[in-house]
């Protein structure tokens, strides 16, 4: 069978979807049959639902699949429901599309210079943006079977393929048949926030759920959000070639971020060719004549700007509705579903975990949830979601990684603080990479040396986060990371170079003195 007739027949089958869902799988080649074959399979037969689980879990993204392959692990019942892709966002338009994508612009930009290091820099010819994309596509296949309906099958859970709705309080109906359960967690995620925006929604846009879908580089794209996926997605599509800029309403980039570390991804975005429309305020959009305009207001005057593809990138607001929570007596609001600090809900028998109950929509930040909630669920445990340090990155380049504190979070808190701050120009794997535009700031309890927070702007920093959370999580001080030997020449140095900057600050003049008297004593 050729590849298109493949197609054809996958587009057949994929009729009865949610027309949302097929944007997500296009275009219908082999690697997408395979990744719906994995985490939707048209034909899959529901279960026989058991007479009572456990642990019911409704949504199957990163939550609700730790949620379940860990109940299911330690014995109990479990039953699965997942309406759209098994694998939620991280595996089909987040975290695994999207740095495949970044490699392979980090690869194009590498190889179009000017460099520093004597490599040729004359390319010929235009790069395949058609091969980008597929290899997406094949590697999220390959990826996928680790979050398949049949993996999760083998586990011993009831895995549902379908639309579920709590109809009461221990109860939930997926396709006309009824799950009762002792306990359940909601894991149903979040969704791309729509802007209202005059002429949106008749305008044709794309989201991080569709975008994925791109087989032709636009030679325009305007991005409404610069945050970290509008910042991700705008420096890959400019190193691919597309002209690209991006719109918000903020005076900076990564508004979450300390201003400085903003400023040199900026720098980096404006290098790339990025165009920066920042303290915009977006009027209307409009199509016209197969073009997309945006009307907006920049500095007092009205401007415009016309693009072949809009990407909206403004954040993502939880999935809450048309699951039957208010039959369940589950207690939500736009931000999501309301939890206590062990994920408990209104209702005592059901958790809520993930993107849908919290404001940290990270994929790690889901896994972390979830066990938390099997522990409190199932064995009556008191662990609360307060305790967890959560690190992030946003992985531009240079990458933006952080964990614990903001100086503003320890003077809200009421903390003094002391802040060291290295640049990479003293770390000599940094001046050595070309790549010492950059630093790592400390935060550190005054009167001690714990690490209440840290900023790390640096090729690779969320790489070298890990050592910055564990001292931060387990309350390691500096003087235990001054005290251990790191790898010369490697750019991770520079957290020890940190620790000894705050350790020399700890010298004081008295102590000097002392120190000065003694060697003039023991000469």
């Amino acid at each position: 069978m050729t590849e298109s007739a493949r197609a054809k027949d996958l587009a057949k089958d994929l009729e009865g979807l949610d027309p949302e869902l097929r944007e997500v799988l296009e275009p219908f080649d082999d690697h997408n049959q395979r990744l719906i074959d994995n985490v939707h399979p048209l034909a899959w037969s529901n279960p026989k639902p058991a007479d009572r689980y456990h642990l019911l879990v409704v949504g199957g993204g990163t939550a609700g699949l730790v949620s379940a392959a860990g109940a299911a692990g330690l014995g109990a019942r479990v039953a699965l429901v997942e309406k759209r892709l098994l694998g939620g966002d991280c595996l089909n338009y987040g975290c695994v599309p999207s740095k495949a994508l970044i490699r392979a612009a980090r690869a194009w930009h590498a190889a179009q210079g000017p460099n520093p290091f004597g490599a040729p820099t004359t390319v010929e010819g235009t790069g395949d943006f058609g091969a980008v994309m597929e290899r997406m596509r094949k590697l999220r296949a390959d990826i996928s079977r680790h979050d398949s309906a049949e993996r999760f099958r083998a586990l011993g859970i009831d895995v549902f393929i379908g639309e579920g709705r709590f109809v009461a309080s221990d109860a939930l109906d997926v396709d006309g048949q009824r799950l009762h359960f002792r306990k359940a967690v909601v894991a149903t995620g979040a969704s791309p926030m729509i802007l209202p925006i005059p002429g949106l929604s008749e305008s044709e846009y794309l989201t991080n759920e569709t975008v994925f879908s791109l087989t032709a580089l636009p030679p325009r794209l305007a991005i409404i959000g610069g945050g970290p996926i509008g910042c991700e997605l705008a420096q890959s599509f400019a190193r691919f070639g597309s002209r690209v800029s991006i719109f918000d309403i903020a005076p900076h980039i990564l508004v979450r971020e300390d201003a400085d570390a903003a400023e040199i991804v900026q720098q980096a975005l404006t290098r790339d060719g990025v165009d920066l429309q920042l303290r915009t305020n977006i009027q209307k959009i409009a199509s016209r004549g197969g073009e997309t305009v945006i009307f907006f207001e920049r500095d007092g005057s009205s401007q415009e700007l016309r693009c072949d593809r809009l990407l909206l990138a403004v954040g993502r607001v939880a999935n809450v509705h048309g699951i039957g929570l208010e039959a369940a007596g589950v207690e939500f609001s736009k931000h999501g579903v309301e939890v206590d600090d062990r994920l408990r809900t209104s209702n005592r028998r059901i958790y809520a975990v993930g993107d849908v109950a919290t404001r940290f929509k990270f994929t790690h930040m889901a896994d972390a949830l979830a066990r938390i909630a099997i522990q409190n669920s199932l064995f009556f445990g008191r662990k609360r979601a307060s305790d967890l340090v959560v690190p992030w990155c946003t992985y531009t380049d240079p990458e933006i990684a952080h964990v614990g504190m903001y100086a503003e979070d320890a003077e809200k808190a009421g903390i003094k603080i002391e802040t060291v701050t290295v640049p990479l120009s003293e770390v000599d794997r940094s001046v050595l990479e070309g790549s010492d535009q950059g630093f790592l700031r400390l935060h550190i309890q005054k009167g001690k040396d714990r690490v209440l927070g840290a900023t790390l702007v640096a090729d690779h920093a969320g790489d070298m986060l890990g050592e910055l959370s564990l001292a931060v999580t387990h309350k390691i001080g500096l003087g235990k990371i001054a005290a251990t030997i790191h790898a010369y020449p490697t750019q991770a140095e520079v957290i020890k170079k940190a620790a000894d900057s705050w350790r020399r600050g700890k010298l004081t003049p008295t102590v000097s003195k002392v120190f000065e008297i003694f060697f003039k004593i023991f000469r």
